[in-house]
């Protein structure tokens, strides 16, 4: 169909046919699209048009826009979810038909914060262990995460053994975590984490505070995410009451 014959505004006709183009591999992943001069006569619409509609798909994450060098198609995200459904890292990775690995960084115990108190409060924390690790998907660095659990749920020499913390509680704790409370948080670049998951200085990642509980309301579980934007992405299914 004509973007001149379509009823709808048309910066929405410019984002759908940007979109059509890229899924039919006209545009590849991490490709530059034409100029706006080009696009637009392509189109058929105005610069103003076209912007307008690229605002709307970086906004979307489809495209990403670099001042003075261009607009590139980001990946497709390998892993969406609502973010609701609470699952490892681990199952995530799997889910999406990858292989779900783990580089360690580090193990060790540590002294809990002020904040670490009253995180796994009523329970009185002496120390905490502290796990940094690089998930990754087929090998690739997806997600770096920082993980604190109260000393004696896992004995530290097990963590290498299984890539899934849940698991891991599970096994040698009988501590079964049924929800979390989670925030969300943008963030942009960040030397040693982009440096660690290999990432585009251009590129943003999500960030997820999560503390995790068990069905009786313990807190077991502190963890810290970082997940690469152009791998995970994360939405939520709203009702209206």
């Amino acid at each position: 169909m004509s973007i001149k014959m379509d009823s709808r505004h048309l910066y929405l006709q410019v984002i759908d046919e940007v979109k059509r183009d890229i899924e039919s591999g006209k545009y590849k992943e991490k490709e530059k699209l034409p100029s706006e001069f080009q696009l637009s006569k392509q189109l058929g619409v105005s610069r103003a048009t076209l912007r307008e509609a690229l605002r709307i798909l970086e906004e979307e994450n489809v495209v990403t826009r670099r001042h003075g060098v261009g607009t590139f198609v980001n990946p497709k995200p390998i892993f969406s979810s609502g973010i609701e459904q609470l699952n490892s890292v681990t199952y995530m990775i799997r889910q999406s038909g990858k292989t779900a690995g783990s580089e360690y960084i580090s193990t060790e115990f540590i002294e809990p914060t002020e904040d670490d108190r009253n995180r796994f409060a009523p329970k009185k924390i002496q120390k905490l262990a502290k796990i940094e690790r690089v998930r990754t998907a087929d090998n690739d660095p997806v997600v770096f995460c920082v993980d604190k659990i109260p000393e004696g749920l896992i004995p530290l020499e097990h963590v290498h053994e299984e890539d899934s913390l849940f698991k891991l509680l599970e096994t040698h704790a009988n501590k079964r975590i049924t929800y979390a409370i989670t925030y969300i948080e943008p963030i942009s670049y960040h030397d040693r984490i982009y440096d660690i998951l290999d990432c585009d200085p251009e590129q943003s990642l999500l960030l997820l505070k999560q503390v995790h509980y068990t069905a009786e309301d313990e807190a077991v579980l502190y963890s810290i995410n970082y997940f690469r934007s152009d791998v995970f992405s994360f939405y939520v299914l709203r009702k209206r009451l």
